[in-house]
């Protein structure tokens, strides 16, 4: 898939950005993982201090998707760490975009995907298996569906109800 720039997209789509087709995460996110530009469908996950959901699905195909996991901008524990992301790598998943912390993060900085995360924290998250799969989500300021579109690069994330081309 060609990588498209955030900026040159938004600067190309004033319109579509006016009428909320295409969207911009607020800039909160530290980048990690090798892959810093990412793109694909949105697959989501809302849990809190649990990641026993987000292993559920990182456990599937990803098809060049990319997972939205909204952790409320939690803090307190990472919501997933290196074995993550190598099994995210494995299996074919674009991105991780995290409303959260992360672990481990020289072995997420070795694998080849993005990873958008608030932060890091050494702390592990609990395994209750708590939360939601396929919701909508309300993370950095903005609405996100799955199956809506992110494009990811050093410049910002961005959210389009559909499929953008070069």
């Amino acid at each position: 898939m060609a990588s498209l720039a955030t900026a040159e997209v938004c600067d190309s789509n004033a319109s579509v950005l006016a009428r909320g087709d295409l969207r911009v995460l607020h800039p909160v996110f530290q980048i990690y993982g090798q892959n810093r530009t990412f793109s694909g469908p949105i697959v989501t996950v809302k849990v809190f201090e649990d990641n026993v959901l987000v292993r559920e699905l990182l456990e599937t195909r990803g098809q060049g998707r990319v997972l939205v996991i909204d952790g409320g901008g939690s803090l307190r524990s990472a919501l997933m760490g290196g074995i993550m992301g190598q099994l995210a790598q494995n299996m074919g998943w674009a991105g991780i975009v995290v409303n959260g912390c992360i672990r481990d993060v020289d072995e997420i900085n070795e694998c080849s995907i993005g990873v958008r995360a608030l932060a890091s924290n050494p702390v592990k998250p609990g395994k209750k298996g708590v939360g939601e799969k396929h919701v909508p989500l309300h993370i950095a300021g903005t609405l996100i569906r799955e199956g809506e579109w992110l494009y990811a690069d050093s410049d910002g994330i961005l959210i389009s109800k559909n499929e953008l081309s070069v």
